[in-house]
């Protein structure tokens, strides 16, 4: 693996990990529409810092998806328990960002985030687990 993907896919964690820093704030501050944002956008940075470490990524959300069900849940190397918090969060921020009198509930912002806290975790962990074998 080259420098320059290494240095992609620790860009894209550290921007996952800024992201729900940013969503706990927004938490904090009875944001919860963009608290449910940011969880999202925190889980799809971390999937496409994994997705560059074997060279893909998609210019759609369903795309990135979707790779990463493909290269990453059924490889085995992500649980699919907290990938399906990828598809659930997306689903969610659609609602809560196109559509009319949604207002997601603080009781919903919370958990968005604390899936999102363990999906980049683990993504961190995979990521970790890749390095340590030589992954290329």
């Amino acid at each position: 693996m080259t420098d320059d993907v290494e240095q992609l896919v620790a860009y894209r964690l550290g921007q996952a990990r800024e992201t729900l820093e940013a969503g706990r704030q927004l938490l904090g501050g009875k944001h919860y529409r963009d608290a449910v944002n940011r969880a999202y956008y925190a889980m799809f940075y971390a999937a496409l810092g994994l997705l560059a470490s074997k060279g893909l990524g998609s210019s759609k959300h369903t795309g990135v998806a979707s790779l990463f069900a493909q290269h990453f849940v059924k490889t085995g190397e992500f649980p699919p328990r907290e990938a399906a918090y990828l598809t659930g969060a997306f689903n969610l921020r659609q609602k809560c960002d196109y559509r009319e009198f949604v207002e997601p509930e603080r009781p919903q912002a919370e958990e968005v985030l604390a899936h999102a806290e363990r999906f980049v975790s683990e993504a961190r962990r995979t990521w970790d687990e890749m390095r340590s074998r030589g992954h290329d």
